[in-house]
């Protein structure tokens, strides 16, 4: 009796085991599917900028690599600035503005119509507006 309640025990574990370690690989191979997704997968964002005195805007165009975005830049800009564009994977939307006098700057990254980052007076020109890219997530 004892030798077939431990062989019923061992049964249940073995085939216990197999299907965690099954469903692991299953979630795995789901992992690896969205990173794949997520970094050959493109999509736009909108920036923008309001304030006065803005010296430049630097702004990730989409140029470069997802870990090496190129910057590009835009000098003495008229405000509001409006930017978009069309950025690969997981390259982060970022834009940085530049004022001697931030006080009523604002910068802002948009993706379908809801703001995703939004920065005002220093914390915008100290950092900018960086967010994580959207489709990531």
């Amino acid at each position: 009796m004892k030798r077939t309640f431990r062989t019923a025990v061992s049964a249940l574990a073995g085939t216990g085991l197999a299907l965690g370690l099954g469903a692991c690989s299953a979630t795995t191979e789901e992992a690896v599917d969205k990173v794949d997704k997520s970094v050959s997968a493109s999509y736009e964002v909108t920036y923008e900028v309001t304030g006065t005195g803005i010296e430049s805007i630097d702004y990730h165009a989409g140029d470069g690599t997802a870990m090496v975005p190129k910057v590009e830049s835009e000098k003495n800009p008229t405000t509001p600035w409006k930017k978009t564009v069309r950025l690969k994977g997981i390259m982060p939307p970022a834009v940085m503005p530049v004022s001697p006098e931030p006080a009523d700057l604002t910068c802002k990254v948009v993706y379908e119509g809801k703001v995703i980052k939004e920065a005002k007076a220093e914390q915008a020109m100290a950092g900018g507006c960086v967010a994580v890219s959207p489709v990531v997530g």
